[in-house]
C-alpha cells in the first residue's frame, strides 16, 4: 500500500513548491531558507530545491493511478464493501496565464470571461469520499469526459456492477451508450426541453410535480417527479425582480427623453434590449415606442410558460425498480452535492486549485491530483475532529477544522542566536491544553527535534 507518510509528505512538498512560487528566490533568501530548510528539519527531509518540486509533481502524476487503486484497496478494507453508487461531476478552474498545455477557452463556471480554464472531473463514493480526479482541456465538454470515468471504474478499480450518478447534461445520448455497452447503470437528471419534451408526448402531465415524489415508467427508463415549492418561489420572485429593474430603467430613459430634447428615444432602445436578453426576459416581455416613450408589455403567456417548470426537476434511471426505489433514485442524486461540496474545498477553501504557477500537462494533472490528495486528508481530518469533539455546524463549543488548524498555526519553531558566531538553536514551544486535545483527536504527534 501507499506509505501515509510519503502521502503527506508529497503534499507538504507540493504547497511548499506553491509559496515559492509567488517569490522570486533571489529576492527573498531568506524566507526561501526558512521554507526549504526549516520545514525539511521538521519533516526528516534532505535538502531540496524547487526542481525537486517539479520533480515529485511529475512523478506524482506518473504514479497517479497506482496511488489511487492503493488507496482504493484501503477504502475496501475499511468499508468492507465496495460502493454501488459513484458520484461524477466536473468544473472548471480559469488560469492567469496563457501557456499551459492544457488551457483552452470553454464553457466558464467560474464567470471568468476572457480566461483561459482547464477542466476538472471528480469521481467519489456515494458519501463524496473522493476516489480519482482527472484533468482534461479546458474546452471538453462534461459528456465526453464520462468515457475515461467508465475506464477508471472498469479498468483500474475493476468494478463490475454499480450505478453511476451524473448530473444533468452529463449522462447525455453517447455517455448512456457507453455506460450500456459497459452493462453498467446510471442515475441522472432532465434538461428543461427534454422535461418540456416528454410533456408535449404525454409521458409526463404537469399535475404530477409536487412536493411528493412521483414516478413514471415508460419504454424501461424511469422518471422521477418533484416539484420544490421554495425554489419556484424563489424563481418567480427572481423574475419580478427583473421586471422592476427593467421597468426603472425604462423610466429613467423616458425621463431623461422628457428633460432634454437632443435625446432620442430610439437610441437608448437597443441598451434596454440588451440589458432584457442579457438577463432572459426577451421572450418575456414586448418592448415599443410610444410617442417618444418607452414601453414595455409584459407576454402573459410567455410568462405562464416559463413559470409552469419553476422548481420542478426530473430524475431519470435505468436501475430496475427492484433494485432502487424512487426515493432512493431521487436522494441518490441529491448526493451529487457532496461533490460539489469537494470542489468547492478544492477551489476556494483551504486547497485551493488556483493560482496554478504550471504549463506543462503532466505537472498540472499532478498538481490537481496533490490538491485531491490533500482533500482526503482534510476529510478524515474533519471525522476525527468531529468523532472527538462531536462537532456539528450547530453546535458553536465544539471545534471544527478551521479552528483547528488556525490553534495548531501557532505552534511555530523559534530560532534562537546561540553565540555571536551566527550559530542559531531551534526550538518548537510546548503545546497547551487545547492544542494537546486537538493533536491527540486527529492522531498526530509532533515531530522529535
Amino acid at each position: 500500500d501507499f506509505p501515509v507518510l510519503e502521502l503527506v509528505l508529497l503534499v507538504c512538498q507540493f504547497y511548499l513548491g506553491l509559496i515559492i512560487g509567488n517569490y522570486h528566490v533571489s529576492l527573498c533568501e531568506h524566507l526561501y531558507y526558512h521554507i526549504l530548510f526549516g520545514v525539511a528539519e521538521v519533516l526528516g527531509l534532505a535538502k531540496f530545491d524547487e526542481d525537486d518540486l517539479y520533480d515529485a509533481l511529475d512523478d506524482l502524476a506518473q504514479r497517479q493511478e497506482k496511488i489511487e487503486q492503493a488507496l482504493y484497496r484501503r477504502y475496501l478494507q475499511h468499508k468492507k464493501n465496495p460502493p454501488r453508487l459513484f458520484l461524477y461531476d466536473v468544473t472548471s478552474s480559469y488560469l492567469e496565464g496563457e501557456h499551459n498545455q492544457l488551457a483552452a477557452f470553454g464553457y466558464n463556471r467560474d464567470g471568468k470571461r476572457g480566461k483561459l480554464q482547464i477542466v476538472l472531473g471528480l469521481l467519489t463514493d456515494e458519501q463524496g469520499e473522493p476516489l480519482a480526479v482527472r484533468v482534461f482541456e479546458g474546452n471538453s465538454g462534461d459528456p465526453t469526459t464520462v468515457a475515461d470515468q467508465i475506464r477508471i471504474l472498469q479498468q483500474q478499480f475493476r468494478v463490475t456492477e454499480l450505478v453511476f450518478v451524473g448530473d444533468r447534461g452529463m449522462v447525455k445520448s453517447k455517455g448512456k451508450q457507453a455506460l450500456n455497452e459497459a452493462q453498467l447503470h446510471y442515475i441522472t437528471a432532465l434538461t428543461d426541453p427534454q422535461i418540456r419534451r416528454l410533456l408535449g408526448e404525454g409521458v409526463l402531465q404537469l399535475p404530477l410535480f409536487s412536493e411528493t415524489i412521483c414516478e413514471v415508467e415508460h419504454e424501461q427508463l424511469r422518471y422521477v417527479l418533484r416539484k420544490n415549492e421554495s425554489e419556484a418561489l424563489r424563481v418567480q420572485r427572481r423574475l419580478t425582480d427583473k421586471l422592476e429593474k427593467l421597468e426603472a430603467r425604462i423610466q429613467a430613459r423616458n425621463q431623461k427623453v422628457q428633460q432634454q430634447s437632443l435625446c432620442k428615444p430610439e437610441a437608448g432602445m437597443h441598451p434596454i434590449q440588451l440589458w432584457a436578453q442579457r438577463h432572459k426576459l426577451g421572450e418575456l416581455i414586448q418592448l415599443r415606442l410610444e410617442g417618444g416613450q418607452i414601453v414595455m408589455e409584459p407576454q402573459p403567456q410567455a410568462v405562464a410558460r416559463h413559470l409552469e417548470l419553476a422548481g420542478c426537476y426530473v430524475i431519470t434511471t435505468d436501475v430496475a425498480a427492484a433494485g432502487m426505489d424512487a426515493r432512493q433514485v431521487h436522494d441518490s442524486y441529491m448526493a451529487l452535492q457532496r461533490v460539489e461540496r469537494d470542489f468547492r474545498a478544492m477551489k476556494t477553501g483551504a486547497l485551493e486549485v488556483r493560482p496554478i504557477f504550471l504549463q506543462k500537462a503532466s505537472r498540472t494533472r499532478g498538481h490537481v491530483f496533490c490538491c485531491m490528495l490533500a482533500l482526503k486528508l482534510v476529510r478524515e481530518m474533519e471525522q476525527r475532529l468531529r468523532a472527538t469533539f462531536a462537532t456539528t455546524g450547530d453546535n458553536p463549543h465544539t471545534i471544527t477544522l478551521p479552528d483547528a488548524m488556525a490553534a495548531l498555526s501557532r505552534l511555530c519553531l523559534l530560532h534562537y542566536p546561540a553565540n555571536k558566531s551566527g550559530e542559531v538553536v531551534t526550538k518548537l514551544p510546548h503545546p497547551n491544553e487545547a492544542h494537546r486535545q486537538i493533536l491527540q483527536a486527529l492522531h498526530v504527534s509532533l515531530p522529535r527535534l
